[in-house]
């Protein structure tokens, strides 16, 4: 006999019933258990397996194909289309996607380039549901028939910076200028966004005034800092100091602090209408299914409009909201602000002056009629000395803070997208910034492949040894970043401040090898014919791989390291020192070194330095064993070199490290050093540290290990290395991609 079919809301009944009962049967992950053991999993992010569009897919192409004014023009049809689910402010959506935008970019820091609007991350939480973006989740859906309309051929890490600087050009705002090829990501970062278990707390301060690691937000789930002060604290002389430290860990200085604050309020306002408490839901990553997407839901009154809840304040500064003017600074120096609360019980200021109560229109009810709004950290503008005299001077001169909001504005934008050579589309500024990372176009003749063979046997036939030239190579590559595109070998800049004093770098043996090529440079240069040169970028990537070739033919592998020339020289006056010094090394576990002031341990800092590389757990495995035998390390230190042969490129970091008659302990003498005896005689065979041995620890990388220690693969070992290796030395040619 059939069973008869449950009802519909049984089965529905039914199914969460059961994915209750499962709710507590999920999966623990080996962290769970083991919260020491060194995680890997950032070097598996953003695999292509991820992406819908596959590895082929072009954003490049597709963003040079697109019409970009055909964009713009439906955007503004979006600006001034107000939506019943969510009504646009004062009837203009400009002020809402202006936020949007900013919230996107602002996440970028200077100490680690993680965070900002590449790759749209905005999309996924932890960013989605941070308390700071409340409601932005509705601005993106706002811009959905867009992105469905243009699909692929604008990515939406484009679309949201795109849209900002349109809403600004529509409310009469000219705009610096603007730059595409930003790509997707389809996975959320792995970003290390803080310490704290819970939101809007913190415990990130370092007890001198500072942030501990690479953060840039003072609490979490914030962009920058707290609008009501530090702590909810009304002090503007603290909040200045908050807001220094915040924004210049984001990469900006004091006038484009100002300029950004100043700018950015001069357009919208704040929402705080009732107590959040008491009228919203939960954030989109914990909200309902049926809310699809949507989080903060708000059951008071129309639950949007006038009774919009989203950080608590509530007001405008200005009153033109949709407007570009200088009616921010006029009310900052214009009146006395007094103390109070919004009426979700936000601390917000007002002036005290009654006749300014009816200055700015309501965003919804027409007739009603407000006193303008201050947040404590506007109010450090006026009080902290230094911020007060860019601020006066903007005050006085509406067209140098005009440029100056605009120039803030585009490096908020786009200081995430990397040198200036990435930029696409034909809205890009002709005036190049220091901050872009500038590096001259090719404006001579490459060498051809007879030139490279000759320069590859002056280099060898210099006195400088294989170690010498592998270190200074990759001296020269390892600063890159591919969280920002920045650092790199192209531009050589490790030949100048503040590359060439990093201690990682031993100032003193790579001023001895880049004197030595510089010499071959110009030599080569002073006697090629037909236009031809070699850049010393070029020149110091074509060493190592001189001696790298040179190491493989020692140990019997005829091996060539791809080379393409291409790459230019930049000069002192085009790097920005400051900037650049936040790229410095302070731990690389390639080159087994490790100073102090590191946020992780050794093995974790090694992990992120592959990470910033784009290197896979493999990728990381080969470089490692093969920097040890070539001897790279820091100093020439022996700890993990594993090789009776040094300078040589074989398998012996792998076969070494396993080997079975080596019984490791801590050494009584170094702290952070270990000691390899042999197990019979108990004769020092080897020293290491923990970089090293993580790799016949951690059963991952163990793993990695014994097919690289294998006989069959000391082939396969070599080609991998020179692959890793050609990956380092062209992550920044971005003229190859």
């Amino acid at each position: 006999m059939l069973k008869k079919a449950l009802p519909i809301m049984t089965a529905v009944a039914f199914a969460v019933s059961s994915a209750t009962a499962m709710a507590g049967t999920d999966t623990k992950t080996n962290k769970f258990w083991w919260p020491e053991q060194l995680d890997l999993t950032q070097l598996r992010a953003h695999g292509v397996e991820s992406n819908p569009y596959g590895d082929n897919f072009n954003y490049a192409e597709a963003f040079e194909a697109l019409d970009l004014d055909a964009v713009k023009a439906d955007i503004r049809k979006v600006l001034t289309t107000s939506q019943d689910w969510w009504p646009a402010d004062y009837g203009h959506y400009g002020p809402f996607f202006i936020r949007m935008a900013w919230h996107a970019a602002g996440t970028y820091r200077v100490h680690d380039g993680r965070g900002g609007s590449g790759g749209g991350q905005m999309r996924f939480d932890p960013l989605n549901s941070w308390p700071d973006n409340a409601n932005l989740d509705k601005a993106r859906r706002l811009l959905w028939p867009i992105k469905q309309k243009y699909g692929r051929d604008i990515s939406w890490a484009d679309l949201m910076a795109l849209t900002g600087n349109v809403a600004l050009e529509d409310m009469g705002f000219t705009t610096f200028g603007f730059a595409g090829g930003r790509e997707d990501d389809w996975e959320p970062d792995n970003v290390y966004w803080g310490p704290e278990k819970a939101m809007l707390k913190d415990e990130r301060r370092d007890g001198k005034g500072g942030l501990k690691g690479p953060l840039a937000a003072v609490e979490m789930g914030l962009i920058y800092v707290n609008p009501e002060g530090p702590h909810g604290n009304p002090d503007p002389l603290l909040a200045a100091q908050d807001i220094r430290m915040s924004f210049g860990r984001m990469a900006m200085n004091d006038e484009e602090i100002v300029a950004l604050i100043a700018g950015g309020h001069t357009f919208g306002k704040a929402h705080g209408a009732k107590k959040p408490s008491d009228c919203t839901g939960k954030e989109p990553a914990a909200a309902a299914i049926e809310e699809q997407g949507f989080g903060w839901k708000n059951k008071c009154g129309k639950g949007h409009s006038e009774d919009t809840i989203t950080s608590g304040l509530e007001g405008a500064w200005t009153v033109s909201p949709t407007q570009w003017t200088s009616n921010y600074l006029d009310n900052l120096f214009g009146f006395n602000w007094v103390q109070t609360r919004s009426p979700a019980g936000a601390i917000q200021w007002i002036p005290d002056n009654k006749a300014a109560a009816n200055l700015v229109p309501d965003a919804h009810i027409p007739g009603k009629r407000h006193a303008p709004i201050m947040f404590t950290t506007d109010l450090a503008l006026k009080e902290d000395p230094a911020f007060r005299k860019i601020a006066e001077s903007f005050h006085k001169d509406p067209k140098k803070y005009e440029l100056a909001f605009a120039k803030a504005w585009f490096k908020l934008n786009h200081r995430d997208l990397g040198p200036r050579a990435r930029y696409l589309g034909k809205e890009i500024p002709q005036e190049v910034l220091k901050w872009q990372d500038y590096i001259p176009e090719v404006d001579h003749k490459l060498v051809d492949a007879k030139d490279v063979k000759h320069l590859k046997a002056e280099i060898l036939d210099s006195g400088l040894t294989v170690s010498e030239l592998v270190r200074v190579a990759w001296a020269s590559a390892a600063s890159y970043r591919g969280t920002d595109m920045r650092g790199g070998a192209n531009g050589a800049r490790v030949a100048l401040a503040p590359q060439k004093d990093w201690a990682v770098n031993n100032p003193k043996e790579l001023a001895k090898v880049l004197n030595k090529l510089e010499k071959i440079q110009q030599q080569f240069n002073r006697k090629a014919r037909g236009g031809k040169k070699i850049s010393l970028a070029d020149t110091i990537v074509l060493a190592g791989a001189a001696a790298i070739e040179k190491s493989g033919k020692d140990a019997g592998y005829s091996i060539e390291v791809p080379f393409k020339p291409g790459r230019m020289d930049a000069s002192q006056e085009m790097t920005d020192i400051e900037s650049f010094n936040y790229l410095e090394l302070k731990a690389d576990g390639f080159r087994n070194y490790f100073a102090g002031g590191n946020y992780k341990g050794p093995t974790e800092m090694l992990v992120e330095r592959a990470d910033l590389l784009d290197l896979s757990v493999p990728e990381m495995t080969a470089l490692l064993g093969g920097m040890r035998v070539l001897n790279a390390n820091f100093e020439q230190s022996q700890h993990g070199v594993f090789t009776a042969k040094p300078g040589t490129l074989t398998n012996d970091f792998f076969v070494n490290l396993l080997d079975m008659s080596t019984k490791w302990s801590k050494s009584d003498k170094d702290a952070g050093v270990y000691e390899g005896r042999d197990r019979q005689t108990g004769k020092l065979k080897w020293t290491a540290t923990p970089v090293d041995l993580i790799f016949g620890s951690n059963s991952e990388l163990r793993a990695i290990a014994e097919v690289y220690a294998s006989e069959d693969a000391k082939n396969k070992f070599v080609q991998d290395f020179v692959s890793a290796w050609t990956k380092v030395m062209t992550n920044d040619r971005f003229d190859l991609k």
